[in-house]
């Protein structure tokens, strides 16, 4: 089983990202929103909730982590590689890797929760990998609440959108870096308000494909973990009617939720 786990619901786009580009892999997933959003908690509180994600997961059988929260990543994933023996993937490498390929003017712009900027990951994996770049990056605090509550089209989420991404239209980017797994529900509104020249860089898309090229690169792993038919399993550590409106929104199927506070 491959295990993803996400401070919330938007952990679920990189599960969905995951079926649509690695069929036949059965996942475990886990969403932590008793205790959502990650980005406004302290490192160590994020590092203490990591630790106890991985461990629900490997206890359900996973042989692969993805850490598909941009906050944990950032903050998590070094002590997470250091304390378990299986493979730890994140998102943030495959999205700066991403969008220095997609680049022309070496302009990135980053959006993120207050945790994922402050820990400066991008713009450091961004310049380690093109020192001739300039990176921008704009906290969004409001953004991962106004996801988990469903607002997905709102006038009073538009108008945060476009506080948001104004500075980062005035440094005249040409890609944008979604920071964080719960934006890819909000690009339809993001796009019209970064402007459509502006590249956009889905982290779940990117980790998906990044899954994809380990796995084809580990034959072993891939054959133990390639289970064609087998049923994925979804947990959270609370749900409301606005958590399963938006797994429904995201699979675009009916998911079954099990509460379990690990």
């Amino acid at each position: 089983m491959i295990g993803i786990f996400d401070s919330g619901v938007g952990g679920m786009t990189v599960a969905r990202a995951v079926e649509q580009l690695c069929p036949g892999f059965p996942l475990v997933y886990f969403g932590d929103i008793a205790r959502t959003p990650y980005g406004s908690k302290s490192p160590e509180t994020i590092i203490r909730y990591s630790l106890r994600n991985a461990d629900f997961l490997l206890a359900q059988g996973c042989e692969l982590i993805i850490i598909a929260c941009n906050s944990a990543s950032s903050t998590a994933a070094d002590t997470l590689r250091g304390q378990y023996r299986v493979p730890v993937l994140d998102v943030i490498e495959p999205a700066t890797a991403r969008a220095v390929q997609v680049s022309k003017n070496g302009r990135i712009g980053v959006i993120g929760t207050r945790a994922t900027v402050k820990s400066g990951v991008y713009e450091k994996r961004i310049l380690a990998m093109a020192p001739e770049s300039r990176v921008f990056s704009q906290p969004c605090p409001l953004l991962v609440p106004l996801v988990e509550e469903g607002w997905l089209n709102r006038r009073e989420t538009k108008m945060i959108l476009r506080k948001y991404l104004h500075p980062l239209r005035t440094r005249q980017i040409d890609t944008l870096v979604l920071g964080c797994t719960h934006y890819p529900l909000l690009s339809p509104l993001i796009g019209p308000r970064i402007g459509r020249r502006v590249s956009m860089i889905d982290s779940s898309i990117e980790v998906a494909r990044s899954l994809n090229d380990y796995l084809s690169r580990h034959p072993d792993l891939r054959a133990r973990l390639y289970r064609p038919g087998a049923e994925s399993r979804f947990f959270v550590s609370d749900s409301t009617e606005a958590v399963q409106k938006l797994a429904h929104t995201i699979f675009g199927r009916a998911i079954t939720l099990e509460k379990n506070d690990v």
